[in-house]
């Protein structure tokens, strides 16, 4: 027993500095990072984390497998509710626990689909050819072939490599797609699923653009928008339905306020030729791809949801300032900041800089970090490779929900040109300066939230005397502060 006290006490510590750390001292600008609300990380860890409900349509009607699960039964289709509302949309598939696996739920959909017209005798075949945003020019990795789309696509014969083409980028910036020469590219190849989405991502995306090229090919290519990085600002920066996507996907914990999941999302209509690959959607999400669908983060991404649903105006348009205000007060300090500066280098929540003319992008996320400053690096689309990477990623959206506003990113931008240009320790100015912003917004306010909490919380625990003993050593830890 003594060892086992032992072990849960050094974890404990563990746990208690790395957090203390992370949401007390530090800057966290990692874009695809976020620290949810305390009524969402309550749902998160209340009884449905340890539960099943697997359930799939059949002959029309929705079949669970477990019983006990009234519960999630209802919090699932709230959830819809609230999604379907936040994507002003009619179909929303949230069974995929992270945006990797919805995007893979969708290529694997995109196959069974394509071969149901499939005689028997005829080969199973793979995607003929497929469009995307290249790694290195910030696509995300979930939608290469070295990722989520492996074994999904067909290999070209004569190179080995699978039928990829990207997305070509201008010249004069490589973070904008050249809708010119993509024209050319559409026409010639004629992908059958077309694949929008990055994880550098500072511009929009051409969606109208290609909807109008394709849609009158027969057959019309699916549209798909990965918007992981970007889901937590759908509207204010892009609308992909009404732009002419078929399919949004996306992770629930970078912009979006959520615990970390996956959705699909879809306006695909009833008559349309492509309504059966909504059938193919729901079925590779289930069987096909998970089987316990982390109930506990489904709980959580409700709560979540009702959040984004209610603040999702005035949050999405704070970030948007602050990334701008952020992006000039480095340009001004010297850094060279990636992007467009006539769209005041970026339209998302992420700033992009420049750093070889002063080192490497690992080398200065390491020195930022040990200044309490958490960035990522991040390979810029004319580097060789990430190992050679001469950037740093950053995103503000999680500092946005902390209270930060334009103003306090400059100030933010002061320290890290320090670190930059003159390689100051700026630490203890860090810690100081997050003091300030401790407080989390754009969700119930402490003293409303404080009795909900109360409540998840002695629900929790099912021995009373446990929850009257942690009451007791919560409010004695609590005193200093």
């Amino acid at each position: 027993m003594s060892i086992l006290f032992e072990k849960i006490e050094n974890l404990t510590e563990k746990i208690e500095e790395n957090n203390r750390w992370r949401q007390k001292e530090c800057v966290n600008l990692i874009p695809s990072e976020t620290t949810p609300s305390s009524l969402v990380k309550l749902c998160e860890i209340s009884d449905p984390s340890g539960r099943y409900a697997e359930h799939r349509t059949m002959k029309g009607k929705e079949i669970y497998f477990y019983q006990g699960i009234n519960l999630i039964r209802d919090v699932e289709e709230d959830l819809r509710q609230e999604m379907a509302q936040y994507f002003d949309c009619p179909r929303v598939e949230l069974r995929a626990i992270s945006g990797q696996m919805a995007n893979e739920v969708v290529f694997k959909a995109n196959v069974k689909f394509i071969n149901r017209g499939r005689k028997q005798g005829e080969p199973f075949r793979k995607l003929r050819l497929v469009m995307n945003n290249e790694l290195t020019k910030g696509g995300h990795l979930s939608s290469q072939p070295m990722g989520s789309l492996f074994n999904y696509v067909e290999e070209d014969p004569a190179t080995g490599k699978e039928k990829v083409v990207n997305f070509p980028v201008k010249k004069d910036c490589l973070y904008k797609t050249d809708t010119e020469e993509l024209r050319k590219l559409l026409e010639q190849h004629k992908p059958e699923l077309i694949v929008f989405g990055k994880s550098m991502f500072l511009h929009k995306e051409p969606v109208e653009f290609v909807s109008d090229i394709v849609k009158d090919w027969d057959p019309k290519p699916v549209i798909m928008y990965d918007m992981a990085h970007v889901l937590g600002l759908y509207g204010v920066l892009q609308e992909p339905f009404k732009e002419g996507a078929d399919i949004v996907t996306g992770s629930t914990h970078k912009t979006f306020f959520g615990p970390q999941r996956g959705v699909i999302a879809s306006n695909i209509p009833k008559g349309s030729p492509l309504a059966k690959l909504w059938i193919d959607i729901k079925s590779r999400a289930f069987p096909g791809s998970t089987s316990n669908h982390h109930l506990g983060t489904l709980l959580a991404l409700l709560m979540a949801a009702y959040e984004m649903n209610v603040f999702k105006k005035e949050y999405q348009t704070q970030v948007r300032k602050n990334a701008r205000a952020f992006a000039q007060a480095l340009k001004d300090k010297g850094i060279d900041v990636e992007g467009d500066q006539a769209d005041g280098f970026t339209e998302t929540h992420q700033v992009v800089i420049r750093v070889s003319k002063h080192c490497t992008g690992m080398d200065l996320a390491q020195r930022l970090e040990e200044n309490n400053i958490i960035t990522n690096y991040q390979a810029l689309p004319d580097d060789e490779s990430f190992l050679k990477a001469s950037g740093i990623r950053m995103g503000v959206q999680e500092m946005t929900r902390f209270g930060m506003k334009e103003k306090d990113f400059q100030v933010l931008a002061e320290y890290v040109a320090e670190i930059i240009i003159k390689n100051t320790d700026v630490k203890k100015k860090v810690k100081i300066f997050r003091k300030k912003f401790l407080e989390m917004q754009y969700c119930l306010p402490t003293e409303e939230a404080a009795p909900f909490a109360a409540k998840i919380l002695a629900s929790i625990f099912p021995e009373k005397e446990f929850f009257k003993k942690f009451v007791d050593n919560l409010q004695q830890i609590a005193k200093p502060l």
